[in-house]
């Protein structure tokens, strides 16, 4: 035992290391809390932004099929065209259905569409989305497909994926009252979807049947 208020060098050696690890292990708690909190402020703040649609609809007057995206990935951002990710099967698809040579650069996508009267666009101008997240989209401003519409001969509208068919008929459909088909996405997050079954079910509806 020892007297009140006083201790021997062990015992006060002993309660110096604990009060050490007691304001080492809190400051470790708190530069964690700390180190969270960064990381989530640096996620919301990277990941989910407001984006515009930057170019333009591929169509002339000739165009008699739409096919309708959601909005650019970012990798289609960043390519500065429709489908620039690279396992995609947009282009391919095309190319097999109209028995084309796989186009490579942008002037080359657009001849290919346009030879064989075929109109791509996306469904939004603007939105904020996380990534390429289609789910994640929110405050969608439309793009004016209307107006599209009243300029060119498109008989067929096609929805790439459910999620561009469901932003359509609640966005555009009201406007122009031209129903659309919802067919499979070509994205490679689709992969129940090969590119033969891609290719036999865009075929249905496209391509062999215009002049």
């Amino acid at each position: 035992m020892h007297t009140q208020g006083k201790f021997t060098k062990k015992e006060k050696e002993s309660r110096k290391l604990d009060t050490q690890e007691k304001s080492t292990k809190k400051e470790k708690e708190s530069k964690a809390v700390d180190t969270q909190k960064k990381s989530t402020k640096k996620e919301n703040h990277v990941v989910r932004q407001h984006v515009c649609h930057t170019f333009e609809p591929v169509w002339d007057t000739n165009s008699r099929v739409l096919i309708l995206g959601t909005f650019p990935s970012v990798k289609s951002r960043e390519n500065h065209f429709y489908y620039g990710h690279p396992q995609n099967r947009f282009w391919k698809m095309i190319a097999q259905i109209t028995k084309s040579k796989l186009p490579e650069t942008i002037e080359e996508k657009k001849k290919l569409l346009l030879t064989n009267h075929i109109a791509i666009w996306d469904v939004i101008a603007s939105c904020d989305i996380i990534g390429s997240s289609d789910s994640s989209i929110t405050d969608v401003v439309p793009n004016d497909i209307a107006g599209l519409l009243a300029d060119t001969n498109i008989q067929t509208m096609l929805a790439n994926g459910k999620k561009a068919a469901e932003l359509y008929n609640r966005y555009i459909y009201p406007q122009t009252k031209l129903p659309i088909v919802t067919m499979p996405s070509t994205s490679p997050a689709n992969a129940a979807w090969s590119l033969e079954r891609l290719c036999a079910e865009y075929r249905k509806y496209t391509f062999t049947t215009f002049p």
